[in-house]
């Protein structure tokens, strides 16, 4: 069952709307952040949240104030993480009982990250340190035909665990960048790679899957290592 919620970020921000799916066996809530070009309803993360939800895991997604107004730019990085602070908060709210899991698609992911990378930091919420681990649906490591690392280096402050869920076509990962780097935060990050898969993780026909098994891998890796936690 989805549940249709709202989230305040600031009195300057205001209201987000945010979705809740839970399903009936749900061992952990994932908030999960959409990407910087469509918002929380898109296909993909649509498809995500009902496929983990299959792996018992529930989702807590939310609008960041730009897509939730209309307007075509992001918001500043400040405004963006406390939205995400602001979405556990609620995420936590909502499910009390639910173990929490925070992450997302591209900039969600990356936002989320440099929220919770700064645990003292004033407006860092009981919520957000009750997070037990970082799911990330592309890691935008840096700009297309632009590799580098420099996206990254907060992620040396975040001292949870991370899962990396990446496709080797992902021209905003490249890999020569990506596995070193995770090979350095080890053992707090994983590297899950998914064969032929682009940024959004459409996969090419030779791979022998489609779309929807890519997303079915997603959500049950996700599941998987999410269960693999202390």
């Amino acid at each position: 069952m989805t549940t249709e919620l709202t989230v305040r970020v600031s009195e300057a921000a205001g209201d987000v709307a945010a979705l809740l799916l839970r399903p009936v066996a749900a061992r952990r809530l994932l908030v999960l952040a959409h990407g910087a070009g469509a918002g929380m309803q898109h296909a993909f993360m649509d498809g995500l949240a009902r496929e983990l939800a299959a792996a018992g895991v529930a989702t807590f997604r939310y609008q960041f104030p730009y897509i939730q107004h209309n307007r075509g730019r992001p918001d500043p990085p400040a405004v963006l993480t406390a939205t995400v602070r602001a979405a556990i908060a609620a995420a936590a709210a909502a499910a009390p009982d639910l173990p929490l899991l925070a992450g997302g698609k591209s900039l969600g992911g990356r936002m989320t990250s440099q929220a919770l990378s700064e645990p003292a930091r004033p407006g860092i919420t009981d919520a957000a340190l009750r997070v037990r681990g970082l799911v990330f649906f592309g890691f935008p490591l840096h700009a297309p035909g632009r590799p580098g690392g420099k996206r990254a280096e907060h992620l040396d402050r975040v001292a949870i665990p991370m899962l990396f869920l990446q496709g080797t076509r992902d021209t905003l990962a490249d890999l020569t960048f990506l596995r070193p780097l995770c090979a350095k935060l080890a053992p707090r990050a994983t590297l899950h790679i998914v064969d032929t898969a682009d940024h959004s993780f459409h996969v090419l026909k030779r791979s022998g899957t489609t779309d929807a098994d890519v997303l079915r891998e997603l959500a049950r890796t996700a599941a998987a290592w999410a269960d693999s936690l202390a």
